[in-house]
C-alpha cells in the first residue's frame, strides 16, 4: 500500500478534444452549479450548443469527477463522476475542478476519495480569496496523497459504499419529501389566513386590505438594506454576523455565527440589527426569513442577508408569516437574477408587494397561525437535524473505507453504519 500524489494518477483540468471536435450548432449538455447534486440529484437535462459554450466555461465529458471549487459549495461535497452526457460530452459553471483518472485508479474510488472528510478538511484550509468568494486552487488536487491499494481492492470499496449509500440517499430523499409536505401545508395555512391565491395575477383582495411594497411596511429611519460585503476571516472576539444561510439553516444564536473585526464593522453601522429586526436571505436561499433575537442587538449581516425594521403599524409577527406566504414568495422568487450565484437585488425586494390588512387583523392572524406555524417549525427542525444526522454518518463511513479503517469485504452494511468511527 503506497500513498501517491494524486497528479501522477489523474489529470488536473485537462484539455477536453472531443469537444473541439463538435460542430458549432451541436448540442451538448450544460451544467451549471445548482446543477450539480451528487447520487440522483445530478441534473443533466439542460443543453447548449458549442458555440454558446465555447469561450467562459469548463469543458469536460464522460467519465471525469467534477470537483467544486468554490466556497460553501465545495465543504458541502457536492463532487460527482459525470456520465451520460449528450454525445458523451459537456460544459459547465468555471466553478469546477476536472479531475480525469488515468489507468491506475477506479473512477468511483477517485469519487469517495474527494468526498472524504480528511480531503474536504484539507481543501478548506488551502482556499484563497476573500470571504464568501474563497476557491480551492487545483495544486491542492495536483499535490493530494491518495491512499492506493489495488485496482480489484478499489473497486470492491466503492461498489460497496455504492450500494452503502444508495441507503443513505434513499433515506435522504425520503426525508426531503417530507420536509416539502410540511412546507406545503405551512404555505397552504398561510394562504388561507391571507385569503389570497398564490398566483401573483390574482389582484382582488378582501374588504379592508391593500397591496403594500415592503418598503412602505418598514422604520423609515432604519430601510432595508444588506450588509457587510468583505467581512474578512471569522475572528472569535469579533462582531457577530448573519450570512444568508444562516438565515435559511436556523443559526441566529451567538454561539453559531462568524463574527468579523470590530474595525471593518465599524464601517457598516447603519446595517447593525436590534432584536426584533426580520432578516431574509438575499443570495443562496433567497427568501429565507428569521426574527432576529435580542441577544444578537448590535450584530451585524453580509451582503447574502438584508434587515427588514418593522414599522410602527406593522405587527412584526404577521409580517414574517407574510413574507412567506405563497404569494408573496413567489414575487421573490420572479425577481431573482444571477448565474452562478443567484439573488435578489434591495431595489426590487422594497418593491415586493404584500397583502396588507388592518393591524389589528395583522395581530389576529398572527395569532392564530402561531400554533400551526410552530408545529411545523418543529417538524422541520427535526427533518434537517435527520438529514445532517445522515449526512455525517455517510462520510465518515466514505472515509473510513477509503482510508481502510476497516476491511469492506467482511463489513456488514449494519454494523458499519452503526458503529463507523466519526468525521
Amino acid at each position: 500500500m503506497s500513498d501517491v500524489r494524486l497528479r501522477h494518477l489523474a489529470r488536473i483540468n485537462p484539455l477536453t478534444p472531443a469537444f473541439d471536435r463538435l460542430a458549432d450548432n451541436d448540442e451538448l449538455t450544460f451544467v451549471p452549479m445548482e446543477a450539480v447534486w451528487p447520487d440522483s440529484r445530478l441534473d443533466l437535462s439542460r443543453r447548449r450548443t458549442k458555440s454558446a459554450v465555447a469561450t467562459g466555461y469548463t469543458r469536460f465529458q464522460d467519465g471525469d469527477v467534477l470537483v467544486p471549487k468554490i466556497t460553501p459549495t465545495f465543504e458541502a461535497g457536492r463532487s460527482v463522476l459525470i456520465q451520460g452526457l449528450l454525445g458523451g460530452v459537456g460544459a459547465g459553471t468555471t466553478e469546477l475542478h476536472v479531475v480525469r483518472p488515468g489507468p491506475d485508479i477506479d473512477p468511483q474510488f477517485l469519487l469517495y476519495t474527494v468526498n472524504t472528510h480528511t480531503f474536504l478538511r484539507l481543501g478548506a484550509s488551502e482556499m484563497y480569496g476573500v470571504a464568501g468568494q474563497q476557491r480551492v486552487p487545483d495544486s491542492f488536487l495536483r499535490d493530494l496523497r491518495v491512499r492506493l491499494p489495488s485496482l480489484p481492492e478499489q473497486r470492491r470499496i466503492a461498489d460497496f459504499l455504492d450500494t452503502e449509500t444508495a441507503r443513505m440517499s434513499e433515506l435522504t430523499t425520503a426525508l426531503q419529501r417530507f420536509d416539502q409536505d410540511v412546507r406545503e401545508r405551512e404555505r397552504a395555512v398561510l394562504a388561507r389566513l391571507l385569503n389570497v391565491d398564490a398566483r401573483e395575477a390574482q389582484r382582488d383582495l378582501p374588504s379592508g386590505w391593500q397591496w403594500t411594497p415592503l418598503m412602505h411596511l418598514t422604520d423609515q429611519l432604519r430601510q432595508i438594506m444588506y450588509g457587510i460585503v468583505l467581512p474578512g476571516p471569522n475572528v472569535p472576539d469579533g462582531v457577530p454576523i448573519v450570512k444568508g444561510g444562516d438565515v435559511a439553516a436556523n443559526r441566529l444564536s451567538l454561539e453559531s455565527l462568524n463574527r468579523t473585526t470590530r474595525k471593518i464593522e465599524s464601517s457598516y453601522e447603519r446595517s447593525r440589527l436590534i432584536g426584533g429586526d426580520l432578516v431574509i436571505a438575499i443570495r443562496g436561499s433567497v427568501g429565507e426569513v428569521a426574527i432576529v433575537p435580542d441577544e444578537l442587538t448590535g450584530a451585524n449581516l453580509t451582503q447574502d442577508a438584508a434587515r427588514i425594521s418593522v414599522g410602527p403599524t406593522t405587527s412584526r409577527s404577521w409580517l414574517r408569516l407574510a413574507l412567506e406566504s405563497p404569494l408573496v414568495v413567489h414575487q421573490i422568487q420572479r425577481r431573482i437574477t444571477g448565474a452562478t450565484i443567484k439573488g435578489i437585488n434591495i431595489w426590487d425586494l422594497k418593491r415586493v408587494l404584500v397583502p396588507t390588512p388592518s393591524p389589528a387583523m395583522q395581530k389576529t392572524l398572527a395569532r392564530e397561525a402561531g400554533s400551526a406555524i410552530a408545529t411545523h417549525e418543529a417538524l422541520r427542525t427535526r427533518v434537517a437535524q435527520h438529514r445532517k444526522l445522515v449526512a455525517e454518518r455517510r462520510q465518515a463511513l466514505i472515509t473510513a473505507a477509503v482510508t481502510g479503517q476497516f476491511d469492506v469485504s467482511t463489513a456488514s452494511g449494519r454494523n458499519v453504519t452503526e458503529g463507523v468511527p466519526s468525521a
